[in-house]
């Protein structure tokens, strides 16, 4: 068979997309900077083309909480968080990078008290916008595409008023993208409303399986698989990457595909461990791994820009795997070829039906402007399942054609990339350091004047927000020190806990103590509490278990044998109150635990028979302000 290039135009943006990263802001240099080299840098490694990010709400939005720039409705902050500082790292690699944003969440204000941020549109809309313009005010960030909520319900109304009120406030060129959810039933509405129609610039389907209906071709919008991958970094990640990243134009016309997550960059016992583009979970050490789906991603956008076109001869080869090409209308062309096999390219959803892929000679025939083209750079990767021997992202001699035709004999499991393009790159550093445990060590006095970001390292806020802060009324040991500040429960897809928690250290820590000062600031109701052994986070951070030593404003102590408080180890009187620092010490030593009060014990001998393992932990026993200070743990693994 032979596969005849000709041009039509169709538009092609890459993206990749981010919400995962925290711990990658805690890496010492160099190796913060290598690693966001092999992320951004055009031409050295993945060179992203476009980076999104979540507009941050106070809530639990899969492996943590981020923080809002409005914590409450007459608070403004543009220097919350990670994502400014990545977005812009990002930038300073790749001034062209094209940044998008998404909220998973909104601060309860938002939603007047109801889990729904709708019922006000111009207050959600005016939120949103605010964080645009704040992007832009204070960091020099220009936003080009916003999305809705989630994975959530779409209201054509906030639709329409989002895009009244982007123009409204100078912010014409920044396009809408609805729903990220499932294709319907925002494909409908849009062609049934020609007023929403005209808000909505791309139709962003999650996880679509390489497919889009007919209907959405009928909008005559963009299709952007705007999440996609969630798979384990592996070869099997490596090979789903792959087969979608073509598969999703070739079956579905979908000129975007979105990976979630960016870079592993969060504690490995979270949920969707590794399911980034490349793994970086150990700041402490300094280990990094660049995974498959770097040098997969690689194939494509070292070749290609944001406003290169798809060429119409697209499409599946006659064994098995699928080719497209690609050309930026000046002459240029590239070719990314795949031959995945169904089991070494199952993504984590949806289901993979079967189909069968084998070694095969592929003949292509370059014609019309590209006939002319006498020789083509070639770069390969090669998975080999059976002997772990892979290679990724190789160089190989140019390939000669004769008369616009060259034939390449294809094995299974191969990428592929024909370009006229010249500066492709392997990029590399130096090994990076050795994979190492937690610290069984770990201490934080907080006293940081002008902290670079908000957030303590390595402490992740499972539900509530943590923030640095000075106590200008503490004229003594306590003026720095880490704060609870989310006041009221946000409004969010996940399953927020009742309490607020932020976990810390390694998911295999057994025998442990816990100390840390605690300063409660809701009189009679407060309640704060020091943990260990605590065995999830993420959205399963409800049903979190663990050894939780609690006090509270109203005299009060309790151990319980998880978060939500239901199974009580022991209680008793502890005359603690708000507005006094009290210093809480909690040691779990195989099935005994025990609590000190200001070095004075308060209860002991508590059984404790599962888990036998898990972080360390912080919180409150609701949405309240409280501080904590001098933060230690001493572990045995």
């Amino acid at each position: 068979t032979v596969w005849r290039i000709i041009l039509v135009t169709s538009c092609f943006i890459h993206l990749l997309r981010q919400a995962t990263s925290r711990l990658l802001v805690n890496y010492a240099e160099p190796f913060r900077s290598q690693i966001l080299d092999f992320l951004f840098t055009p031409g050295f490694g993945a060179s992203l083309h476009i980076l999104k990010v979540e507009i941050g709400g106070d809530a639990q939005s899969t492996d943590g909480t981020e923080p809002s720039h409005m914590h409450h409705e007459d608070d403004e902050n543009y220097f919350r968080g990670y994502e400014w500082w990545l977005m812009k790292e990002a930038k300073k690699r790749n001034p062209n990078i094209t940044l998008m944003s998404l909220p998973w969440a909104f601060p309860g204000w938002v939603g007047h008290g109801k889990n729904w941020p709708y019922d006000f549109p111009d207050i959600t809309a005016a939120y949103v916008v605010n964080w645009i313009l704040g992007a832009k005010q204070y960091h020099d960030l220009d936003i080009q595409y916003v999305g809705i909520w989630n994975e959530r319900s779409y209201d054509s109304k906030y639709i329409k008023l989002l895009r009244y009120t982007l123009d409204k406030r100078g912010l014409e060129t920044v396009r809408i993208v609805a729903s990220d959810n499932l294709w319907e039933p925002v494909v409908r509405s849009v062609l049934l409303d020609p007023e929403l129609s005209g808000a909505v610039d791309v139709i962003g389907a999650h996880y679509p399986g390489t497919n889009s209906p007919e209907e959405a071709l009928k909008t005559q919008k963009k299709l952007w698989a705007s999440e996609d991958y969630s798979t384990f970094n592996d070869e099997v990640g490596g090979g789903c990457w792959a087969r979608i990243l073509n598969q999703n134009y070739v079956n579905g016309l979908m000129t975007a595909t979105i990976s979630w997550n960016l870079v592993a960059s969060y504690y490995e016992d979270l949920p969707f461990s590794r399911d980034g583009l490349m793994t970086a979970e150990e700041p402490w050490s300094g280990n990094y791994v660049v995974e498959s789906p770097i040098w997969i991603t690689a194939h494509t956008t070292q070749f290609t820009q944001p406003g290169w076109t798809y060429l119409q001869t697209v499409g599946h080869l006659a064994q098995g795997g699928s080719y497209v090409a690609l050309t930026d209308g000046k002459g240029n062309l590239t070719v990314v070829i795949e031959t995945m096999t169904r089991d070494h390219s199952v993504c984590i959803r949806p289901p993979l039906p079967p189909f069968n892929v084998t070694s095969q000679n592929a003949t292509f025939q370059l014609e019309g402007s590209f006939a002319s083209i006498k020789e083509l750079q070639v770069w390969r990767s090669q998975f080999n399942f059976k002997t772990k021997k892979s290679s990724f992202f190789e160089k190989l001699p140019p390939q000669k054609l004769f008369n616009g035709l060259f034939t390449i004999e294809l094995a299974e499991d191969e990428v592929y990339t024909f370009t006229t393009i010249t500066s492709g790159q392997k990029g590399s550093y130096p090994p990076s350091p050795p994979s190492a445990r937690f610290p069984k060590v770990y201490k934080d006095d907080f006293n940081v004047r002008n902290p670079p970001f908000s957030e303590a390292p390595n402490f992740a806020d499972q539900t509530g927000v943590f923030e640095y802060y000075v106590n200008m009324s503490d004229p003594g040991p306590h003026v720095f020190t880490l704060r609870q500040v989310v006041t009221e429960r946000p409004v969010t897809w996940a399953a927020d806990a009742d309490q607020t928690i932020s976990v810390v250290g390694d998911h295999q820590w057994g025998n442990l103590t816990v100390t840390c000062d605690v300063f409660m600031e809701r009189v009679k109701t407060g309640g704060v509490f020091i943990a260990a052994r605590v065995d999830k986070g993420g959205q399963s951070v409800r049903s979190a278990r663990g050894v939780f030593f609690w006090v509270f404003a109203d005299g009060t102590y309790k151990v319980t044998n998880d978060l939500a408080g239901q199974t009580v180890l022991a209680e008793g009187r502890s005359g603690t109150r708000a507005y006094g620092w009290h210093t809480l010490s909690l040691t779990v030593a195989g099935q005994y635990a025990s609590g000190l009060l200001n070095g004075y014990p308060l209860w002991k001998n508590a059984v404790v028979l599962s888990p036998k393992s898990g972080w360390a932990a912080i919180g409150t026993a609701s949405f309240e302000p409280a501080q904590f200070d001098n933060f230690a743990v001493v572990a045995e693994y």
